[in-house]
């Protein structure tokens, strides 16, 4: 018999200092992994009895999603788009005329016999927001008309490839459908892509790699709409000035896409925001507005996510972070910690202080020595820590602790809201 050979792989560096900064990058993506982080700071769970890929939300991870969420919708209704909601599954026959079925059937949940007509889990929020356009005929003064909205989709993924928050079967899209005029193409993508990187700004992201993705093997509509819609992307992009390359045959089948992947703290790129023009979904929909001259005209359609689903990227944040969120998205802010039993009375009206003023506060009145209530806070990665003594009893004071062990002296509570207040607002801008 042969001799059974084993295929070993590694890694080579010309110099030492290559592999100490590799083997360094490891640990700190083994130290940051969001599966870990997120047990540890009780933010999120995956429970086999509910089933892989979909995910618990638990109280810590809800108030970050509930701050996404309120930026989000906040931003939106600031920049003209209108917040819509749409059911969880339609009838098959949706996804049949929006092409899902022909081209990404194999992504897609099993359909759902229900009184004789079959129905399916909605993969994407495309065809509800078609629909709520075409409720009624629209001028070309109404355009363009703007759709948004957090919206659960279900995707099929095998057992194999799911991955904490970053792959998972059932997700919520930060998703948005814009409908226009051929003459607000360009226009419209261009200030697409300056609110995409506003909102990746806020959250911390500031670097990218860009890439135009452009007409695959498999694809719905004509060549010449497909190219239209690449030089559109391409003319926005060029006049933004940013860096891109091109990405040949990795556009969705209705349509090309300018892909942003921000880069994390450890200079890892992760998909996220998406701007796809569309020319196919309006003519398979029939979707049309009443143009100037009094006629009907087939509308332009812009698919866009910013975050990409919110999972995801808070499976971003997590590591990005390594847990330790800026103020203005932890979940907890403040930790009150009582020294004695007998602070444990100002303490509680120092959390309710809190709470009124509309900070995140929790206290800790246990009968521990106060290291370890100082230990279990920067645990928990909570911004600030605030001591509460014989002193800050006797001046009804606070003496603040930060996360990273910097000390200030006492102040009242109006001086720490106001710290905090303009801390949070900083790193809101």
């Amino acid at each position: 018999r042969n001799r059974m050979l084993t295929r070993i792989y590694g890694c080579a560096f010309p110099r030492k200092k290559q592999l100490d900064e590799y083997l360094h990058l490891l640990e700190e993506i083994k130290k940051r992994d969001h599966r870990r982080i997120g047990k540890e700071l009780d933010l999120f769970s995956v429970n086999e009895e509910i089933g892989p890929g979909l995910i618990l939300w638990h109280p810590k991870g809800s108030v970050i999603r509930r701050i996404m969420e309120d930026f989000w919708r906040e931003e939106h209704t600031r920049a003209g788009y209108d917040l819509v909601f749409s059911p969880h599954i339609a009838k098959i026959d949706l996804w049949q005329v929006s092409g899902h079925l022909d081209f990404y059937r194999q992504s897609m949940f099993s359909s759902i016999g229900v009184e004789g007509q079959d129905y399916q889990l909605k993969p994407m929020n495309c065809p509800f927001h078609i629909q709520i356009y075409k409720s009624r005929m629209r001028s070309y003064r109404d355009l363009p008309v703007r759709y948004a909205e957090l919206g659960t989709v279900y995707r099929y993924e095998p057992s194999g490839t799911l991955h904490g928050l970053m792959r998972v079967r059932g997700f919520t899209q930060d998703d948005a459908h814009l409908f226009l005029r051929p003459d607000q193409l360009d226009e419209e993508i261009f200030s697409l892509l300056d609110f995409t990187l506003f909102v990746l700004r806020r959250f911390g992201f500031d670097r990218y790699e860009i890439y135009l993705s452009t007409r695959p093997e498999k694809f719905a509509g004509t060549p010449e709409n497909w190219e239209k819609a690449e030089e559109a992307l391409r003319r926005a992009l060029d006049r933004k000035g940013l860096p891109y390359e091109v990405d040949p045959g990795e556009g969705v089948f209705y349509g090309p896409k300018i892909d942003i992947k921000i880069k994390d703290v450890l200079g890892r790129a992760w998909q996220c925001s998406t701007i796809q023009v569309d020319f196919n979904n309006p003519a398979m929909f029939d979707v049309r507005f009443i143009g100037d001259d009094g006629a009907e005209h087939p509308a332009i359609m812009i698919h866009r996510a910013l975050m990409g689903s919110l999972e995801r990227f808070f499976g971003v944040l997590v590591e990005h972070y390594g847990g330790a969120f800026p103020v203005w998205l932890a979940p907890v802010q403040a930790d009150v910690l009582s020294v004695a039993d007998r602070h444990i009375e100002y303490a509680r009206e120092v959390v309710a202080a809190l709470r009124a003023a509309g900070f995140r506060a929790e206290g800790d009145f246990r009968n521990e020595k106060l290291g370890y209530k100082i230990r279990e806070s920067q645990l928990k990665k909570v911004p600030y820590a605030l001591v509460i003594g014989d002193r800050e009893v006797a001046g009804r004071q606070v003496s603040p602790r930060r996360r990273g062990g910097e000390q200030f002296p006492p102040m009242s509570l109006e001086e720490f809201f106001e710290a905090l207040r303009k801390e949070t607002k900083n790193q809101e801008r």
